[in-house]
């Protein structure tokens, strides 16, 4: 049996008036949030996506189901904390993600540093195994018409024995 599995995951929320704007569970000041059943965090949910993948664990909207009143407007960093839990209980553990953020605006580089340190606090984890980067879609597509936001995850995890 591997001992090593990668994942990977994706999700992308609309923009919207009258939210918040949450990315790797740092509130962003922004004129738009992102419209979702829960707080619409792109970036932890294509992570926890990825960290399921890896263990074989189906996806976000299996376990966090979007028409569950116990889901409404849910802290993603409460998710992210159980998909953690959850992918423990078949032994992996974390070894790094690599995540990208495709936005528009904000310019989201100076709140990088402190979406790393949310994350490895609500994964029990170092800073330097979570990579996160920023990027645009020059101006294409609903990215570049600031309709909406996407993120990207990559995760190699490990089984502890």
């Amino acid at each position: 049996m591997t001992n090593i599995r990668t994942g990977m995951g994706y999700d992308v929320h609309q923009l919207v008036e009258g939210r918040d704007l949450f990315l790797g569970g740092v509130k962003i000041d922004h004129d738009k949030g992102l419209l979702g059943h829960s707080d619409a965090d792109v970036l932890i949910h294509a992570i926890c996506d990825a960290l399921l993948g890896a263990a074989n664990m189906r996806d976000i909207g299996y376990h966090f189901p979007d028409t569950s009143d116990d889901t409404l407007g849910m802290d993603s960093k409460v998710i992210l904390k159980q998909v953690v839990a959850l992918i423990a209980t078949k032994g992996y553990q974390l070894v790094n993600i690599d995540a990208t953020v495709c936005a528009e605006r904000p310019k989201l580089n100076p709140h990088i540093p402190a979406m790393q340190a949310c994350l490895a606090n609500v994964m029990g984890c170092d800073a330097d195994q979570v990579s996160i980067k920023a990027t645009t879609t020059e101006k294409l597509g609903f990215t570049g018409r600031q309709e909406g936001i996407s993120a990207y995850a990559v995760c190699l995890v490990e089984k502890v024995r």
